[in-house]
């Protein structure tokens, strides 16, 4: 049996995760993949699309920590729901910065950095909405989809973690994503997350994701800010627009600054805490 570990719930947009309050690293080290496949389980387990562990930098030494040393006091640990490491979770960053007002009497009146393995992440609060700053896209070209009989064209897009943004007629075409979509594995050999876009009206979109590491998910906030930016790249509007972006857990808000920052806004709450017994 694995020794008791404190836990919150929280979601954003209804992307879900287990967040582990470990502010000494008393845990040490990386996250045992076993545990945290454990703990997201929705049958057996808490239930969640990933787990966010909540450390100082100075008491971590993955080497992302380290480096935000000095610009940021904590650092946020994502894992996906099969236990493998991702560089950043938009939706995931926003309950981290909730979990860190309500519960470490960080001052929402001030910015709030947060390193990550994408680097530092500066969050600001209004009321139930938290912005974070995602820093600049990486439009890295064409690229392909495809799902049973269905084959769409693709954008690749970097938000810190790879994605492929296909724009379809309905998002039923993608089926039930319980796998995978087709991808080339030479263009992403650690997986990629890809986005269903449809279009609901101007500067308006909505969107379906499967996420390497977590199956479909209500929402991907890092997957809304590559559709936006591949939705305002394909209208031709560019930077200094913003665009409402539908999921099926919620809507968020994503705008692209002229300063080539995308800035994600949405909702983000902590709904449980209790003690994990293994």
């Amino acid at each position: 049996m694995s020794e008791p570990l404190a836990f919150l719930k929280g979601h954003g947009t209804e992307n879900d995760f287990v967040l582990l309050p470990d502010l000494d690293g008393t845990l040490h080290g990386p996250l045992d993949p076993s545990l945290v496949e454990r703990l997201c389980h929705r049958r057996t387990g808490i239930g969640a699309d990933g787990v966010l562990r909540a450390v100082r930098t100075d008491a971590y030494d993955d080497p992302a920590a380290v480096a935000a040393r000095g610009e940021a006091e904590w650092f946020m640990d994502y894992r996906n729901s099969d236990g493998s490491t991702s560089e950043m979770c938009g939706n995931g960053i926003r309950v981290f910065g909730r979990y860190l007002v309500n519960h470490q009497d960080v001052d929402p009146s001030s910015p709030v950095a947060v390193g990550t393995r994408a680097g530092v992440k500066v969050l600001t609060f209004s009321g139930a909405d938290i912005s974070v700053d995602m820093g600049a896209p990486a439009i890295l070209g064409d690229t392909k989809v495809a799902v049973g009989r269905w084959t769409w064209p693709a954008l690749h897009v970097s938000m810190g973690n790879p994605h492929a943004v296909a724009f379809v007629d309905d998002l039923a075409h993608a089926g039930s994503l319980e796998h995978p979509p087709l991808h080339d594995p030479a263009e992403y050999p650690d997986g990629v997350n890809v986005e269903f876009v449809v279009r609901r009206g101007v500067r308006h979109v909505a969107m379906r994701v499967h996420e390497r590491g977590s199956g479909e998910t209500r929402s991907c906030g890092t997957g809304a800010c590559a559709v936006m930016v591949a939705a305002a790249l394909t209208d031709g509007a560019g930077r200094g627009t913003s665009y409402r972006v539908d999921v099926p857990g919620g809507r968020l808000e994503v705008a692209w600054t002229e300063q080539d920052r995308v800035v994600l806004t949405g909702p983000a709450r902590i709904v449980a805490s209790g003690t994990w017994l293994g």
